[in-house]
């Protein structure tokens, strides 16, 4: 009797699940962004979230919840029910890069944690100092940092974000050493670096434009392979002689480990449209990124496990192992 129970049981169980993944969605989709407003992954969930709203036929929200290099958003969305309506910004800080920084203080395991649905935009940082900075270029940079070991001041969106690990990179390439101030997102470093607090920024594109052009900084070098439309006379990486510090950095949706495979698809098929916008073409054109075209679901799943053995490979070279 108790096994015809529980067979019934899970039964209806798995009959509800399809039931609700085939009229998935019929409420609002919550997008968590692990960081705080203001910076390029606020800007960026906000355009594709919409986007994708549109596919979908209902909203899709923005929380943030910052905290942690990104770890707390992160952590809470494992905990969220696993039916699509909770959506995770994750990046490769997050899920490539933290669980090699952090030996203990990790509370989620990214391949076993989350599916991953679709891959969003591969993006280069630009590197940039304050307006008054006596650094004119890349390489007054490093000729200072070489004479002051530690007394450069590099702000980050936080430890473990693409911000930290891009400059880590940098340093690595370079011979040098600077002091890192981790922030809670890029908007609170921004404004640290247009105040004098700090002295460098490794920081995206889309949210540095403003200030460059407002006058408040000046951008050193683009960290990606070539030179950017929003910033055309700024230098790459290997052209000022640093080309192994060449990188982007990635973001993409997943959801909660346990989410029905129909529900995945559904989500995974808005972003696809969503890359394919003219919209996003436009921004990608504009500022340097690439759209991850094609990368879902399996595809993304091992380009995932490709990049933490890649990440942890900077990380262990670097020394920047945090506990």
């Amino acid at each position: 009797m108790n096994w015809t129970h529980t067979a019934l049981t899970l039964a209806l169980a798995g009959a509800c699940q399809l039931s609700a993944a085939a009229t998935f969605p019929d409420h609002a989709i919550t997008w968590v962004v692990p960081y705080t407003p203001g910076g390029v992954t606020d800007h960026t969930s906000r355009m594709i979230g919409k986007l994708m709203s549109d596919q979908l036929g209902q909203p899709v929200v923005i929380d943030n919840r910052p905290g942690a290099g990104g770890q707390t958003g992160t952590d809470a969305v494992t905990r969220a029910e696993p039916d699509g309506y909770t959506v995770l910004y994750g990046t490769q800080g997050t899920l490539a890069t933290s669980p090699a920084l952090y030996t203990t203080s990790v509370k989620y395991k990214p391949l076993e944690d989350f599916v991953a649905v679709h891959g969003m935009l591969a993006s280069p940082m630009v590197v940039v100092v304050n307006a008054n900075s006596p650094h004119k270029t890349l390489q007054d940079l490093v000729a200072y940092a070489k004479k002051n070991p530690g007394k450069v001041n590099m702000a980050s969106a936080g430890i473990g974000t693409g911000t930290h690990l891009g400059g880590e990179l940098f340093q690595t390439a370079a011979g040098i050493k600077f002091t890192h101030v981790p922030y809670k997102g890029s908007g609170p470093a921004m404004n640290d670096l247009r105040g004098g607090s700090v002295d460098v920024l490794f920081d995206y594109v889309i949210s540095s434009t403003p200030h460059i052009q407002a006058g408040g900084i000046r951008p050193l070098a683009i960290t990606g392979s070539e030179r950017i439309t929003a910033l055309p006379d700024v230098p790459t990486m290997a052209e000022s002689g640093f080309d192994s510090a060449t990188t982007t950095s990635w973001s993409g949706i997943f959801v909660p480990a346990g989410t029905p495979p129909a529900t995945v698809k559904k989500l995974a098929d808005a972003m696809a449209t969503a890359l394919d916008s003219e919209e996003v073409k436009n921004y990608a054109t504009t500022f340097g990124s690439t759209r991850m075209v094609g990368l879902s679901q399996e595809k993304f799943t091992q380009f995932l496990k490709d990049e933490m053995v890649r990440w942890k490979g900077v990380v262990d070279r670097s020394g920047a192992k945090l506990d």
